[in-house]
């Protein structure tokens, strides 16, 4: 009787956990993995030649439901990459997006309903990563990126996310009539979404018992060319790989990509609707968001090798860069227009308030109309003739270059930061004609456009000193376990900082990084410890003063 190890049957009956977007090749079948673990002694030879096939059929309905099973539980990543970097970026980004979506909403911004509605929308494209994931990890033993009908379903909710952005923006901005009727489409785009997103959860739930297999196409390939007449161009030297994109799910990445522009561009103008710039301040905020698409598109031009899975990493670091950039955007916006502590407080406020009747009114206020010279017919044209052209030239045009097929990280380095960077320098340009101004960090109040400065702290006297001092005891205290979880993620164990000295290294190293990063972020703390002043004179300075009286 062959004996066997606890390690050794534990590790016979899993399946390597590989990072999202990571093609099938990088995964082990369980006879592969069996003469693996031979060769490194971990089982003896004679146990693989016993094993039935009905136990190997276990094993694999066993780890199938293992992976899906871990899969759910990182709620908050995108696809299956919850334990890797780009899954930590991932989650990260969760919580700095909410506060952006908490500010964007703030009533005296006047941000259209519609508008407001699509930026919240794009977390169900979010929680839609999460079933798909799941699905071509456990079902097909691949990547969400690798398997096309769910790939576009699930993207499809990122594409009406910035549909609704653009609708919403546009309409407040071009129809007289909008502030007193409101939107012209009454409800009818937030059934659309609400459809979509249904369509696409039962896909997910119907997919695999309609046959669809890991490379079938997203809507059956419509549009796709035929592979007799893909060989027969004359500009084609290589044939694609099974994993390639279908033109409608390049078509949805390409209209996301455009959409996401032209909800740049609206909110940029929007700042005259309004009559705050602030708002070009979330353009600016966008930026980061735009190069994690790019990331992803990048990719997927090279037809998602492992050997650039470097381009998850950044679309994550990007993602979570943007969601912080976008959320300070917002609550600059809200804090021009009134917003302050005692906003967060959740009971009803006095109707009698001088500052809610501020904002009340100016929140009634109607926008500044602005002319267009081209209907939403037009423009829905003009989307879809780019979408549509941008799909073919990528997806067949990139078979006549060496290449997509090279791996080459030179080159798709070179695409994610160039593309924004041409981005960024039209915006530069377009503030410096307007304003003789190209860009310039946010300022957070002052005076004049000067900014904030430790005077302007000094002035609520102890109680704006000791406002400055919680915000700063805020950070210390966030960074420590911030830092902790960071290294838990990366290593898989707390860290010993009394007794390991790298591990204590590895915190102070992380804790040092945030503090410069933080130091960037002066204005925003100088702010927060404005803000805060008011509630600390009042609940901490004279609370012994107000009890006596």
């Amino acid at each position: 009787m062959v004996k066997l190890s606890s390690a050794g049957l534990a590790a016979a009956v899993m399946l390597p956990t590989c990072a999202a977007f990571a093609p099938a090749s990088s995964y082990l079948t369980n006879t592969g993995m069996m003469k693996s673990l031979v060769a490194t002694n971990m089982i003896p030879a004679e146990l693989v030649t016993e094993v039935p096939a009905a136990l190997l059929s276990a094993a694999d309905v066993a780890t199938n439901t293992a992976t899906a099973a871990a899969s759910s539980t990182n709620l908050l990543s995108f696809s299956d990459q919850g334990q890797n970097l780009a899954g930590i970026f991932f989650q990260a980004s969760l919580l700095p997006y909410l506060g952006f979506l908490y500010f964007l909403s703030f009533r005296g911004n006047r941000t259209p309903n519609l508008g407001n509605f699509g930026w919240q929308y794009l977390l169900l494209f979010v929680l839609g990563t999460i079933p798909s994931g799941i699905i071509t990890k456990s079902v097909y033993g691949l990547s969400l990126a690798n398997v096309d009908w769910l790939h576009g379903g699930a993207e499809a909710l990122l594409t009406m996310t910035n549909v609704l952005i653009v609708l919403g923006f546009r309409e407040a901005m071009t129809n007289p009539s909008y502030s007193e009727n409101g939107s012209k489409y009454g409800n009818t785009p937030k059934f659309v979404a609400g459809g979509i997103a249904l369509a696409f959860a039962a896909t997910c739930a119907l997919g695999t018992k309609l046959g669809f297999e890991g490379h079938s196409a997203f809507l059956y390939g419509i549009g796709n060319l035929p592979v007799d007449t893909v060989t027969s161009l004359p500009f084609v030297m290589h044939s694609e790989p099974e994993n390639a994109l279908s033109i409608p799910t390049w078509a949805i990445h390409c209209s996301s990509v455009i959409e996401f522009l032209f909800a740049m561009d609206i909110i940029w103008k929007f700042s005259e609707t309004t009559g705050n710039e602030k708002w070009k301040g979330l353009t600016w905020g966008m930026l980061p968001l735009h190069a994690s698409g790019i990331c992803a598109c990048t990719y997927h031009f090279f037809y998602n090798p492992s050997s650039l899975q470097f381009l998850v990493e950044l679309q994550a670091f990007f993602t979570l860069l943007g969601n912080l950039t976008v959320a300070i955007a917002a609550y600059r916006i809200a804090d021009s227009n009134g917003w302050n502590l005692r906003e967060l407080n959740p009971f009803p406020k006095s109707e009698v308030s001088p500052e809610g009747i501020a904002i009340d009114e100016a929140a009634a206020l109607p926008y500044n109309v602005m002319e267009t010279s081209e209907s939403e017919l037009v423009l829905a044209g003009k989307l879809a003739a780019l979408t549509i052209g941008s799909s073919y030239i990528i997806k067949y045009g990139e078979l006549a270059f060496d290449l997509p097929f090279s791996e080459n990280g030179v080159a798709a380095g070179a695409m994610v930061f160039g593309i924004p960077a041409i981005t960024a320098f039209l915006y530069y340009n377009r503030g410096k004609e307007e304003t003789g101004e190209g860009f310039s960090l946010p300022s957070f109040g002052g005076k004049d456009g000067e900014g904030l400065s430790m005077a302007d702290v000094k002035k609520f006297g102890v109680s704006g000193t000791l406002a400055y001092v919680l915000t700063e005891l805020a950070f210390w205290a966030v960074a420590f376990p911030v830092a902790s979880t960071a290294l838990y993620q990366t290593t898989g164990h707390w860290p010993d900082v009394f007794n390991d000295n790298s591990d204590r290294a590895a915190v102070l190293a992380f804790i040092f990084t945030g503090a410069n990063i933080a130091r960037l972020l002066v204005p925003l703390r100088l702010g927060a410890a404005l803000a805060l002043a008011p509630w600390v004179d009042e609940n901490i300075i004279n609370r012994g003063g107000a009890s006596e009286e």
